[in-house]
């Protein structure tokens, strides 16, 4: 696998020896030549010197010969308009790192639907812990075919669960509204804003894409 990386901040570099380790390819982008220099010398990384967000550097990396693009600098907006251009210019997966969560709806409205929210994640954790659950019991279970998809419900979306026409081997697990977690029944409706956690077969997930997140699928 083929890894770009956006930024050589502490994140970009524990990502990138972890990937290196499993024998991936890996290529770092950084505006910073004296941050290149230091870590040219401690890993075995591509490097490009420029701003990522920038569509020519973005075609340097060679997006038809990737295979996923992290945008991990520190900066949230930095972060957003180097993944729609990133996506914009065929790289097949994005994943965008935000710091602040009230940027979260606004990237899934986008397409952006795989982030990274540090902060939010380590809490969740730790909240996970005292509760005396063990927080990875849900990715450890999400094996073969099945797959994880989120999308933000519209207005067009405020009707019962049952109605929401999901493609066969796909079922609504939980959502959250207003920072609260729902389990829902067949009979809850949705509303507006709320989160909604669908899990189904990868075969369906075009089919998710097209109906709630277009320009994930399409470009802009």
């Amino acid at each position: 696998m083929r890894t770009v990386v956006i930024g050589a901040g502490k994140i970009s570099t524990l990502t990138a020896q972890q990937l290196l380790k499993q024998g991936h390819e890996v290529v770092i982008i950084e505006k910073d030549k004296a941050r290149i220099d230091e870590l040219s010398n401690e890993l075995a990384a591509g490097f490009i010197h420029g701003d990522g967000s920038k569509p020519a550097i973005l075609r340097e990396a060679d997006p038809a010969a990737t295979d996923f693009l992290f945008t991990l600098t520190g900066n949230d907006q930095s972060n957003i308009i180097a993944s729609l251009v990133g996506r914009s210019l065929g790289f097949s997966r994005v994943v965008t790192r935000i710091d602040d969560p009230a940027y979260e709806h606004i990237c899934i409205e986008l397409g952006l639907s795989e982030l990274v929210v540090p902060d939010y994640t380590i809490a969740r954790y730790l909240t996970d812990i005292v509760a005396g659950k063990n927080p990875l019991e849900l990715s450890a279970m999400v094996k073969g075919n099945a797959r994880i998809f989120s999308f933000v419900a519209r207005e067009d979306d405020e009707v019962a669960v049952a109605d929401l026409k999901l493609p066969t081997e796909s079922r609504v697990m939980f959502l959250y509204r207003n920072e609260k977690f729902i389990i829902p029944d067949m009979d809850t409706t949705l509303k507006k804003g709320d989160e909604v956690v669908v899990i189904a077969h990868s075969k369906v997930l075009p089919d998710l894409e097209s109906r709630w997140n277009p320009q994930a699928e399409n470009g802009p």
